[in-house]
C-alpha cells in the first residue's frame, strides 16, 4: 500500500450504484474533516454505459493499474437489462476478484435494531457474526461444459474446483480474524457427506488449521444445518467459513436476518494488497433514479474499507452513525423510514462527529 495518503478507485457502476456510492463518497469526505482521514479518490466509468458505447468492460491494463497505483476499490453495483448476457458485470466484478486474487469475501452479519429482523424475540446481541466466503474457486471457477447441447440427450456439467492452497488460506484467514477480534468460535460449513472429495479436503484442512488455534473453538456443520441454525439460533455463530457457493447462499440469508440487502456490506480482500469493497444488493434496475435505494450498505462497505486501510476510528464512527440513524428511524423505506437516498446519506454524515 502507498504511504500516508490512501488512493481509492471509485467505480459506481450501474443502476442504483451511482446513487449509493455518491453517499458513501460523501461520508468519506466528511471523515476527512472529522478524523483527518487522508484519501485520494479517482472515479472510473466502468459499467454498462461504457460497454454499450465503447465495447469495453474492464479496460486493458486495469488490473495492473489498480495493483500498482491504488490501495482499495470502492464499487457500487453491476448489471443492466440492456446487457442480457451480463458480460460486462462478469468481466468487471469477477475480473477484479479473480485477477487481483481477492480470495476473502468478508460479510459481516450484524443486526442494528430488533425491529429489522424477521426473527421473533431476537436482538442485536443474538445476530452478530462474520462470514468468510472463499472467493476465487469452488463452483464459480467456470469449469464445465455441454455435450449434445440443444438435444433431448443434452448433458451439462458444472465442476467445483478446490485447491489445498485456496482452502487453507481462507480457513487461516477466518481463524486469524477470530483471534484478532476476540471471537471464541469458528464454524466451518460444508456438505462433505455428499461432496466427498472437495468436502474431504475442507475437512482435513479445517482440522489441521484449527489445531494451531487452541484458544478458539472449532465447529463443523453441514451447510443445510447451518442454514437452519442461522434462523433457529444465530447467537451460536461468531465466525463462519465456507466455500464460494455455500457462502453466497448463507450470506444472503444473513442479510435477511440483519434487515435486508440494503444494509449488507462486503469486502473482497487479499491482505496487504489492493482490495475491493462493495454493497451486496446489486444494481436493482427497477429502483434506479427513484431516490429510494438504501445507501447504508455502500456506506458500511466504505467503513470496512477504512478499517482495512488502518482507519479503525473512522470506521467505528461510521458504523455508530448508521446505527444511530437506524435507531432513530432516519432511514429509507426498506428499513421503515421515509427518507430518500440522499437524505439518508446526509443524516448519517451529520452524526459523524
Amino acid at each position: 500500500m502507498t504511504g500516508d495518503v490512501k488512493r481509492i478507485a471509485v467505480v459506481p457502476g450501474d443502476g442504483i450504484g451511482p446513487e449509493v456510492i455518491n453517499e458513501a463518497v460523501g461520508v468519506l469526505e466528511r471523515l476527512r474533516e472529522t478524523h483527518g482521514v487522508k484519501l485520494e479518490l479517482k472515479h472510473f466509468d466502468w459499467g454498462a454505459d461504457k460497454f454499450l458505447n465503447e465495447g469495453v468492460t474492464l479496460p486493458q491494463g486495469a488490473l495492473e493499474m489498480l495493483s500498482r497505483d491504488f490501495d482499495a476499490v470502492l464499487a457500487g453495483a453491476f448489471g443492466d437489462p440492456r446487457v442480457p448476457s451480463n458480460k460486462h458485470a462478469e468481466d468487471i466484478l469477477l475480473g477484479m476478484r479473480r485477477g487481483l486474487d481477492l480470495y476473502i469475501n468478508l460479510r459481516p452479519v450484524r443486526l442494528l435494531h430488533a425491529r429489522l429482523t424477521p426473527l421473533r424475540d431476537r436482538g442485536p446481541e443474538d445476530i452478530d457474526f462474520v462470514v468468510f466466503r472463499e472467493n476465487t474457486e469452488g463452483a464459480y471457477s467456470g469449469a464445465g461444459g455441454f455435450l449434445k447441447k440443444g438435444t433431448p440427450d443434452e448433458i451439462a456439467t458444472q465442476e467445483e474446483l478446490n485447491t489445498r492452497k485456496g482452502v487453507e488460506r481462507i480457513v487461516v484467514a477466518a481463524f486469524e480474524y477470530a483471534r484478532r477480534a476476540r471471537r471464541r468460535r469458528v464454524t466451518m460449513a460444508d456438505k462433505s457427506n455428499v461432496q466427498r472429495f472437495g468436502g474431504d479436503l475442507w475437512q482435513r484442512v479445517f482440522k489441521e488449521v484449527a489445531a494451531r488455534y487452541a484458544d478458539i473453538e472449532a465447529v463443523h456443520q453441514y451447510v443445510d444445518a447451518t442454514a437452519m441454525f442461522m434462523v433457529l439460533n444465530p447467537a451460536q455463530y461468531d465466525v463462519v467459513v465456507t466455500n464460494n457457493l455455500f457462502g453466497d447462499i448463507l450470506t444472503d440469508l444473513g442479510a435477511a436476518l440483519q434487515g435486508g440487502l440494503g444494509l449488507a456490506a462486503s469486502g473482497n480482500i487479499h491482505p496487504g494488497r489492493v482490495s475491493l469493497f462493495e454493497p451486496v444488493h446489486g444494481s436493482a434496475p427497477p429502483l434506479a433514479g427513484k431516490a429510494e435505494a438504501n445507501p447504508a450498505g455502500a456506506i458500511l462497505s466504505a467503513a470496512l474499507m477504512l478499517e482495512y486501510l488502518g482507519h479503525a476510528d473512522g470506521a467505528s464512527a461510521v458504523e455508530a452513525a448508521v446505527r444511530e440513524c437506524v435507531n432513530a428511524g432516519e432511514t429509507t423505506r426498506d428499513t421503515g423510514g421515509q427518507l430518500s437516498t440522499a437524505q439518508a446519506g446526509e443524516r448519517i454524515r451529520e452524526r459523524i462527529k
